[in-house]
């Protein structure tokens, strides 16, 4: 399912989902990454020995961390992952130029968190204006996937090429490598899927399409912890979280708990999660703490952004979000 790409797939899945209960969906992969974000960043580079003898298990918001962050702040996962958004509402498409200009506006804003392939990808723009960074070996981190969900809700209903378009015009501002683009592509297939309510067992067979042409991916052996920032490391945890576990909590107190680069891992979990299970299954006690004005942002932007996914102009989703 969705393997194939072929846009009459997808609209097939989406005659069978309420337009209201996309919607919900859409708000709850965006709350998911937020949320995944500000609960990873806690435990973002400590090791699961460090976060057991310092918190026990690590399962509420509490700030805090290298970063020295408000209890509910986000970090540049979730801000970025905006930023693209405003650019798509803004251009009415995803086009390099508007999200590079807004990933420039973002980092002039002093962000309390960037990537260094990030920076030296905002600065190489600044510099020349052309939005795309060379092809690079050492360029495969997760910085393009940790804010990729605007793509994957504004492209909704269009078929595998033009996603994987989308996908490659906004990563490659700042990351130019195919393993990037193949697990990211993967992650937006993987959320779609979920939105237009697909099975965990079907997202199951995404991952197992992405590993038949990637082998790296391969996540069914050794448990990742302490996962890096490499996209490799970075899924294979997201992957063994998600597929091991039965509710969005478990799986996000499963990924963060690894430690490492557990503000990403905890935000591509949640996306994932938040499409897959609804934004009823994220905690209260999480979203309580969330940063208010983050959490109005990221309701707001999924709405807006599928209303203009090609989904929706091909089956209009009129029902009021409440």
């Amino acid at each position: 399912m969705l393997v194939s790409g072929l846009r009459s797939e997808v609209l097939f899945l989406a005659s069978a989902a309420t337009g209201d209960l996309v919607k919900r969906r859409a708000v709850g992969a965006y709350l998911g990454l937020a949320v995944g974000d500000a609960l990873g960043a806690t435990v973002e580079f400590m090791t699961p020995r460090e976060i057991r003898a310092d918190i026990g298990q690590h399962r509420d918001m509490t700030g805090g961390g290298w970063l020295k962050l408000r209890k509910g702040q986000v970090t540049d996962d979730t801000t970025m992952a905006l930023a693209l958004g405003d650019s798509i509402l803004v251009a009415g498409k995803v086009c390099a130029h508007a999200a590079a200009d807004a990933f420039s506006e973002w980092m002039r804003g002093k962000p309390v968190d960037i990537g260094h392939t990030v920076r030296r990808g905002i600065a190489l723009y600044r510099q020349t204006g052309k939005p795309e960074m060379p092809e690079n070996t050492f360029d495969a981190g997760n910085g393009s996937c940790m804010r990729a969900l605007p793509v994957a809700l504004a492209t909704l209903g269009a078929d595998e090429d033009a996603v994987d378009e989308a996908n490659r015009c906004q990563a490659h501002i700042t990351h130019n490598n195919p393993v990037s683009d193949a697990g990211t592509l993967c992650v937006l297939r993987m959320v779609q899927a979920a939105l237009l309510g697909a099975t965990k067992a079907e997202l199951r067979l995404l991952t197992d399409h992405l590993i038949a042409a990637e082998s790296a991916f391969r996540f069914d052996r050794r448990r990742t912890e302490n996962p890096s920032a490499y996209i490799v490391d970075t899924l294979r945890a997201v992957f063994q979280a998600l597929f091991a576990t039965d509710s969005f909590e478990s799986a996000l107190i499963d990924v963060v708990n690894r430690g490492g680069d557990a503000d990403t891992t905890g935000a591509i979990l949640g996306m994932i999660a938040g499409a897959l299970y609804g934004p009823t299954s994220i905690p209260t006690r999480w979203l309580r703490h969330l940063d208010p004005a983050i959490r109005d942002a990221c309701r707001d932007q999924a709405q807006a952004l599928l209303k203009g996914s090609p989904l929706c102009a091909a089956t209009p989703i009129q029902a009021p979000m409440q």
